[in-house]
């Protein structure tokens, strides 16, 4: 599938299995799929290929999806097995916002990396950038307060809050990556 027309498959994809299901979780994947329009400045001829991870970051939410109860596998084997995915998009849904330290927490560290091994680390930063900087309601907000909800919605002693806790520096510093690069392209001279 070539990166033309990616996101044109991707969004009725995401919205067959998020929108009746999990109606907030579509909401977000919207808002996460807006940040990504947003700072496609930086992304060159990757931006409509970020917009379709971004958009199906969290399909393995969907109740026909989850299989391991780790929504970044399940969404990702079904881009691989089912929906015959860019690779790439299969790799950013895998490992999207510090999955790997989840992946880990939950014994699948080893099963994540072999079958998705990581890709692109720029765009990597730039899904976790758009995904921590999205409420659970698509509108836009800021890392620390996404970590701060999300560690008060699940528990912060649950394996979520722990993991969100233990991953907050890494997504710090994705978003202070992300901000950089989108500082350099606005000085850039027109």
């Amino acid at each position: 599938m070539s990166h033309t027309g990616l996101t044109d498959w991707a969004y009725p994809l995401a919205e067959s299995l998020l929108a009746e299901p999990l109606p907030r979780r579509w909401a977000h994947s919207l808002g996460v799929a807006e940040r990504a329009r947003i700072i496609a400045p930086i992304l060159g001829d990757d931006a409509e290929l970020l917009e379709a991870a971004a958009v199906l970051h969290d399909i393995g939410y969907s109740p026909d999806l989850a299989k391991t109860g780790f929504h970044p596998l399940d969404g990702a084997r079904y881009l691989r097995d089912v929906a015959n995915a860019d690779v790439r998009v299969t790799r950013l849904v895998a490992h999207h916002s510090c999955a790997w330290m989840e992946a880990e927490a939950r014994g699948l560290r080893e099963e994540l990396e072999s079958e998705f091994p990581r890709g692109d680390a720029d765009l990597a930063d730039a899904l976790c950038f758009c995904d921590m900087n999205t409420t659970p309601d698509g509108t836009p907000t800021n890392p620390v307060d996404r970590v701060n909800e999300i560690a008060g919605r699940y528990g912060s002693d649950s394996l979520i809050g722990t993991f969100i806790r233990r991953a907050e520096p890494e997504i710090l510093a994705c978003t202070a990556r992300v901000l950089e690069r989108v500082a350099a392209v606005k000085r850039q001279p027109m």
